[in-house]
């Protein structure tokens, strides 16, 4: 329960040291159509929604983009 508890607690931290790492500048992106806006500072992306679809933004070259990309790249390949 103890160790439970302290990787709870761990994964927050690394969630939160991940979230400032991308600096200042850049953009957001949306995972659906592809909509691009510029990345305001002190803002997360999550909580841009895109003015084309609505949907939450990604944050340009972030882990989630990134994992996006490679879950299109082999949905291409399999196509």
């Amino acid at each position: 329960m103890t160790f439970l508890l302290f990787a709870e607690h761990q994964e927050k931290l690394m969630i939160q040291e991940r979230r400032h790492d991308m600096g200042e500048g850049g953009f957001c992106i949306c995972p659906k159509c592809g909509e691009r806006i510029e990345h305001q500072r002190g803002i997360p992306c999550q909580e841009e929604g895109c003015s084309e679809c609505g949907t939450k933004m990604l944050r340009e070259d972030s882990y989630h983009h990134e994992l996006l990309r490679k879950k299109r790249t082999v949905k291409d390949e399999l196509d």
